[in-house]
């Protein structure tokens, strides 16, 4: 069994299209319009894991109202400051600093350096420096 793509409904495609490809990287690989939406498949060319973001011609009056089961998704990057750059260049903001983390395993210590910033419907994505 292979993992294949996570999917969230996206109120304004318009902008999570640029969050999602300007600022994380993803390429749009597939488009796929429905009697009542259209989908986006968005594929991280390294893992081959896709985001499919949904755009249902129905919308809520409000944004959508996210789970409070569903915590984040992870992307990893090379830098901090280089990334930190094109967060501002964008005109995004993080929703926590990045700051360090110690992971303790059986047998090795990894530090972390992470952050998390939002996504235009308000899902959290948590950014791990390599």
């Amino acid at each position: 069994m292979k993992f294949l793509h996570s999917m969230i409904r996206s109120f304004d495609v318009n902008k999570s299209m640029k969050f999602y490809t300007e600022l994380l990287g993803l390429k749009l690989s597939y488009k796929a319009d429905l009697e009542d939406c259209t989908l986006y498949y968005l594929k991280d060319e390294i893992t081959g894991v896709e985001i499919e973001l949904t755009a249902n011609f129905e919308k809520p009056e409000n944004k959508y109202v996210n789970g409070e089961a569903f915590g984040h998704f992870a992307f990893e990057i090379d830098d901090f400051e280089e990334f930190t750059k094109k967060v501002n260049e964008l005109g995004y903001k993080y929703l926590y600093e990045p700051f360090e983390i110690i992971l303790k395993g059986e047998s090795d210590i990894k530090k972390l350096k992470i952050a998390f910033i939002e996504d235009p419907d308000g899902n959290e994505i948590e950014i791990i420096q390599k």
